[in-house]
């Protein structure tokens, strides 16, 4: 007499599916973390490199314009970030980077800062 499966063997395996998904979850948002944090970094990169570029050129500015810009360039340069931008508004800097970074899931971005220095206000 042949006898049907009980309740409890038909479930068999199903904890170790369950157990599956919930790693692969987790391996997920573990990677989605990383990417974002890969994100906030590039930006803070940017961010400094904009800030010092900004102060180097706001120093050389007494050398004239294109002095102050070159001194920006040279500054990103050394920082490994590209110097979108460098405008003098009278005594005043502002520089713009950008800092390539490259996101598994979204392809390679750019992440930018800009950054002005001059002299401080009285």
């Amino acid at each position: 007499m042949t006898r049907g499966p009980t309740p409890d063997e038909g479930e068999r395996g199903a904890a170790t599916v369950l157990g599956s998904f919930g790693i692969i979850a987790l391996l997920a948002v573990v990677l989605l973390m990383v990417q974002f944090g890969t994100a906030v970094a590039a930006r803070h990169t940017a961010q400094s490199a904009a800030d010092l570029a900004a102060l180097a050129a706001a120093a050389a500015l007494e050398r004239g314009n294109g002095s102050a810009c070159a001194e920006a360039a040279r500054i990103a340069g050394q920082m490994t970030v590209r110097l979108a931008d460098c405008e003098v508004e009278q005594w005043d800097v502002v520089v713009a980077v950008g800092v390539s970074v490259a996101l598994a899931s979204f392809g390679r971005r750019e992440a930018r800062a800009v950054a002005r220095a001059g002299p401080a206000d009285e």
